[in-house]
């Protein structure tokens, strides 16, 4: 029955029936058999199905791929010789052929970066946020993106395009809040003299998508369903935004820099403690995104140290390298085991909710 309701929960949230018909039907199936016998048993079968990969739905076969390099070459060859406004156009028809009536899950990626790659050009074709003091014109220029990209996942629900609407709804949240913190100190440069706060701002922020995508991944904890796919490229951005804003707002280089890669090796326990906090919530929610997407910044800080002493440019280099990779391989081939560990340390009310160890 437990499997029932959400099967029905499921429906309702892709729009297929309403909540309420939901409920009604819930009864009315079970009273004529169609339900399923929840035992241990079966539980334990459903769990042993679970993969543990993290394997994403969106790459099905060699078939998407020689589709999505078509896709590719096909609107670059486009956005070189047509105007602007030609591209939009043919991403809506390629929508139309493959991701409407084909479901091609790696194209529709393909597509729905391809829009948020159009709207960019044309954000900074009329607006220049780079150009003037921050907040100025920033607003402006975040404000397209969610726009189309929602117009977008609610004509093909393509996760990936309803995870960018979620993160560049949040950046624009960002920029407003840039904006009246502004206002209300009534000095335009406010950040650039107080960059402490504008660390502080932006890691709000990066907690607040994260709390999303948690959201979106407590929501479906066997990840059977297209929550899973977009918590997935939640926390894909997710895990950066935390780790920059963090180490911003945890460390600041000389003449009141921040994340100043030149200074990284005097700050360097800093963004490995930040790493290491970064995997053990990866390890706690089976979300490898979090570890990988602080390898890079874990690789310039090892960097930096080693650059510190007699070694050689070489030797340095592939010092860094060894740690890293050896970091890598150390984590992905005991992840289950350590994740084990993990879920064993937490209280059974929290370990219950979350994917199986």
């Amino acid at each position: 029955m437990t499997e029932l309701r959400s099967i029905l929960d499921e429906a309702a949230r892709q729009g297929l029936i309403s909540s309420e018909a939901g409920g009604r039907l819930l009864p009315f199936l079970t009273e004529r058999g169609v339900s399923v016998v929840e035992t241990q048993k079966a539980v334990a079968a459903e769990e042993q199905a679970w993969s543990d990969t993290e394997t994403p739905r969106f790459v099905r076969g060699f078939h998407d791929v020689l589709i999505t390099i078509g896709v590719i070459v096909a609107l670059v060859g486009l956005w070189g010789l047509a105007p602007l406004y030609a591209v939009p156009v043919a991403i809506i028809v390629l929508s139309e052929i493959l991701v409407r009536r084909q479901r091609l899950a790696l194209p529709a990626v393909s597509l729905t970066i391809a829009l948020f790659c159009w709207t960019f050009l044309l954000m900074s074709r009329v607006f220049t946020p780079w150009t003037s003091e921050i907040g100025a014109d920033l607003t402006e220029f975040v404000a397209g993106f969610p726009i189309l990209l929602c117009v977008y996942y609610a004509l093909y629900r393509v996760p990936l395009s309803l995870a960018l609407t979620i993160m560049s709804t949040l950046a624009l949240v960002l920029t407003l809040l840039l904006r009246l913190v502004q206002w209300l100190s009534g000095n335009p440069a406010f950040f650039v003299d107080h960059l402490g706060v504008l660390a502080a701002v932006a890691f709000l922020c990066a907690l607040g998508l994260f709390a999303t995508a948690l959201y979106f991944d407590l929501g479906d904890r066997l990840r059977r369903t297209t929550r899973s796919d977009i918590a997935f490229w939640l926390h894909l951005g997710a895990a950066p935004a935390l780790l920059y804003s963090a180490v911003s707002l945890l460390s600041f280089g000389e003449a009141g820099r921040i994340f100043d890669l030149a200074n990284m090796s005097a700050r360097t326990p800093v963004v490995v403690a930040t790493v290491a906090a970064l995997m053990l919530i990866g390890l706690v929610i089976d979300r490898r995104a979090f570890v990988t997407s602080g390898l890079l910044s874990l690789g310039v800080a090892i960097f930096s140290v080693v650059r510190k002493g007699n070694a050689t440019v070489d030797t340095y280099i592939f010092t860094t390298l060894i740690v890293v990779g050896a970091i890598v391989l150390i984590i992905g081939t005991g992840w289950m085991p350590l994740r084990r560990l993990v879920l064993r340390a937490l209280p059974p009310a929290i370990a219950n909710r979350l994917p199986p160890g």
